[in-house]
């Protein structure tokens, strides 16, 4: 039986989330999930890290990479696969691109981290620079794949990557009986879309929060206004944050988020430099922006067993946001 390729967010079902997971399994990593007694006590929650800094190239979205990549026909994949991406998408298709033997072409803005920008080379991506706003990166992109013929694989408003990334809750609801609800940081909603496709129809009594910057903060705006409202070029420490949610995403985050929540930029540091402190594990600004979230808003989460999704650890260690 062919493949069912689903076209658009709304063709999307649990059944592409299991095809997913069946194709990927060679090429991620089942992460663990880690809790820590103290942060309990400081939320009132009892809160389950499902940690995905530990995932391949460092990051969730080697999931929708790879569902993507491994799902094209061999004619397609002939001609490779581009994206743009501030950092963890690049990383995670240049992973899985190098694991099928593809090419990969990714347009970055300049100010990407220089760490995420080593690692994509080392995974055999080739990188084009971009300004560091959304209208740049697209007109960029459209030359790259223009000249190339590649297949474009979208760091979040894809059914594919969004199907692999669903992956990550269906593993976290079989690690963790109970759970009231799962929050996940926003920034395209690849992340909390995919919870959205698994649960509503695995678990639909898990309450799915989003968690996003102040300052950076059109996702939370769209929510309330019943419509998509972009920013081009926010400023925030959560670099992987700063994007606009898109057409696919929006279809979950309107019909299945609980609400979405933000903290202010300190939040967010204090967030991650307690993660480390406390957790002993490495995680990027946009990861902690759940944790942040929760501390903020104790009220809403005290006394419930709460999924926390840390979707990635890529961090530039010679530009930690608390060494001024």
């Amino acid at each position: 039986m062919p493949d069912h390729k689903p076209q658009t967010a709304a063709d999307l079902t649990i059944d592409d989330m299991h095809a997913a997971r069946a194709r990927i399994a060679p090429y991620i990593h089942r992460t663990p999930v880690l809790t820590s007694s103290y942060l309990n006590e400081l939320t009132g929650a009892d809160l389950h890290f499902k940690c995905e800094n530990f995932q391949k190239a460092g990051a969730f979205k080697a999931r929708g990479a790879s569902n993507a990549v491994f799902g094209l026909s061999d004619e397609q994949a002939a001609r490779g696969v581009a994206t743009h991406s501030s950092g963890n998408h690049a990383l995670s298709l240049s992973y899985a691109a190098g694991r099928r033997g593809i090419p990969c072409h990714v347009v970055m803005p300049r100010t990407a981290p220089q760490a995420k920008k080593d690692a994509v080379r080392g995974y055999g991506g080739i990188i084009t620079e971009c300004e560091p706003s959304t209208t740049s990166r697209e007109e960029v992109f459209a030359r790259v794949q223009q000249e190339t013929g590649a297949e474009f694989v979208h760091p979040y408003n894809d059914p594919r990557v969004i199907a692999g990334q669903a992956t990550c809750s269906a593993e976290l609801i079989e690690q963790v009986e109970g759970l009231d609800a799962v929050i996940a940081p926003i920034g395209g909603g690849g992340m909390v879309s995919g919870c959205c496709l698994t649960l509503s129809t695995l678990a639909p009594d898990v309450q799915i929060y989003a968690a996003e910057p102040e300052q950076a903060d059109d996702a939370a705006r769209s929510f309330r206004a019943g419509h998509i409202i972009a920013d081009d070029a926010p400023e925030t420490v959560a670099d992987g944050l700063k994007v606009p949610l898109k057409d696919n995403t929006w279809h979950f985050v309107s019909r299945n988020v609980t609400d979405i929540l933000t903290a202010s930029e300190e939040e967010i540091i204090d967030a991650m430099k307690l993660t480390w402190a406390r957790m002993k594990i490495v995680i990027e600004a946009s990861c902690a922006v759940p944790l942040a979230v929760i501390l903020k808003n104790r009220e809403v989460f005290a006394g419930r067993r709460v999924g926390v999704i840390i979707t990635g650890g890529n961090v530039d260690l010679d530009r930690l946001p608390w060494i001024k």
